[in-house]
């Protein structure tokens, strides 16, 4: 699986648009940043992308569509890890700790109890291990 953590700012941009819409050429990804970037620099950083086997290519017509290689879950555990170990020193209570302080009165009695059970199953899971 590649690294998300490898990524620029940019090539993160890309990709979060690109998982966004499932697959995209170069003028929809260039339409959905905010900063407007050259048509051409979004085109390579797209083929540099590519390159590395963060994207597949396809033709439809004269036109290259792009695809993720993975899937979004595994493109958003990647790149979590590398928040964890970067922001958090890799502490996974920290990283809960942070989110449930960040608006704690929006957390709902179903979300409390599912985060519960989340809890409860990693355990059950770790004692199998």
């Amino acid at each position: 699986m590649p690294d998300y953590s490898e990524l620029s700012k940019r090539e993160r941009q890309i990709m979060e648009i690109i998982h966004r819409l499932g697959e995209a050429g170069v003028q929809e990804v260039v339409d959905n940043l905010s900063d407007d970037p050259s048509y051409n620099t979004i085109r390579v950083s797209i083929y540099n992308l590519k390159n590395k086997g963060y994207l597949q290519q396809r033709e439809e017509g004269k036109k290259h569509i792009y695809q993720p290689s993975v899937e979004a879950e595994q493109a958003e555990q990647s790149a979590l890890k590398h928040v964890v170990k970067t922001y958090f020193g890799g502490s996974t209570p920290k990283v809960v700790s942070t989110l449930l302080n960040l608006d704690s009165n929006k957390i709902s009695e179903a979300e409390l109890d599912e985060l519960a059970y989340l809890i409860e199953a990693a355990r059950q899971k770790k004692g199998k291990l």
